[in-house]
């Protein structure tokens, strides 16, 4: 029953940034040591999927009446040409910013999805560096709240 709230939590938190993941999942750990493991690996396949509909939405942001007119101009044409020319050609600068902000959180990962979707980077690099940089979250997130706790 855990994994599942934990998993179902963590793909409303992907889709709605307001939601902390991070102090559910410190939670459900803590009730639940014994399935660490299972429970981080419920958080970050439940971000993933979230993350994908963001993913998914930047590859057909342009479909939307009013981001078409937004992309007509010519600021956000020469920006959205700014980062097309960044990841082009740059596979490993484009995967390390995903893994840097999949496990950061800065830039914010939702608005990195969005671009990751709008610049077309390949769906297997978006998942592959968004599982690992949000796994690793999780961990370090579990993992040293775990480690304050042993302090005091």
């Amino acid at each position: 029953m855990l994994f599942w709230s934990v998993l179902g939590l963590s793909i409303a938190s992907a889709l709605l940034p307001l939601i902390n993941i991070e102090a559910f999942l410190v939670v459900a750990v803590s009730r639940s040591p014994d399935v660490m493991w299972v429970l981080i690996l419920a958080a970050t396949v439940g971000q993933m999927l979230g993350k994908i509909l963001w993913y998914w939405g930047g590859m057909h942001l342009d479909r939307a009446p009013w981001v078409a007119r937004h992309l007509k101009k010519p600021k956000a044409q020469a920006s959205l040409a700014k980062w097309h020319e960044r990841a082009e050609g740059r596979p490993w600068f484009t995967a390390g910013l995903l893994f840097v902000s999949a496990s950061t959180g800065f830039p914010p990962y939702a608005i990195t999805a969005v671009l990751a979707g709008t610049l077309r980077v390949p769906f297997a690099t978006f998942l592959v560096t968004g599982l690992l940089g949000r796994g690793l979250r999780f961990w370090a997130v579990v993992g040293g709240t775990s480690s304050l706790i042993e302090l005091f």
